[in-house]
């Protein structure tokens, strides 16, 4: 049996972390072989550039540019270290963001050229693409008021961004989700979380029969 590489994108608080566990305990409940994993990180490499991307001074004053190739850099090794290894030997692979992600957040709300971020990310994830994309769509202003309440005030550099950019966020995966309709499956994230859980398992699981 082949593997299948599920992603989950969003903007922040959008609940991604709860719902990737739920589904997990459930695939591995049904028997089958899961790994977990998220970008930027997954890999030693991967977890120093996210340390750098999200809290270390060192990344404070990073430009989009730099932003982009970082989490190319992780993105390429998560691919190739982690990812298609996992695919080979038949297992479900859960990846907490993925290509999308620098899409919608360097592509649209950085205004980086679109095509330059699609060269990179091919380049990046190279033949690694997901087989379904669930996206958990929020309204950016209760995404943030969840991570102000989990955070209790401790935002990475990413999370202090002003809603607009959030809002750039958001938008950008809606066209993303429009353009590629077939992968990319919308759903609304201010469901309670049972009721969410029920929604991907729906999307899920006809592609694991």
């Amino acid at each position: 049996m082949s593997g299948y590489f599920i992603s989950f994108e969003g903007g922040e608080g959008c609940g991604k972390s709860t719902q990737i566990q739920l589904l997990m305990e459930f695939l591995q409940a049904q028997g089958h072989e899961v790994l977990l994993t998220r970008e930027p990180g997954g890999t030693h490499l991967g977890e120093a550039l996210r340390n750098i991307i999200q809290h270390d001074s060192a990344g404070q004053a990073i430009c989009s540019e730099a932003e982009l190739l970082l989490f190319a850099a992780s993105r390429a090794q998560l691919a190739r270290e982690i990812i298609q290894p996992a695919l080979d030997a038949g297992k479900i692979i859960l990846c907490d963001r993925y290509l999308d992600s620098t899409t919608v957040y360097q592509g649209v709300a950085r205004s980086l050229d679109p095509a330059k971020v699609e060269a990179i990310n091919r380049f990046a994830a190279g033949t690694v693409r997901p087989h379904c994309t669930i996206l958990l769509d929020l309204d950016p202003e209760t995404g943030m008021q969840r991570i102000q309440a989990r955070s209790e005030g401790a935002l990475d550099r990413i999370e202090r961004e002003p809603l607009e950019f959030f809002r750039a966020v958001r938008q950008g995966y809606l066209d993303l989700a429009k353009s590629e309709p077939e992968r990319i499956q919308v759903l609304d994230a201010s469901l309670d979380p049972k009721t969410l859980y029920q929604k991907i398992r729906d999307v899920i699981e006809p592609s694991l029969t």
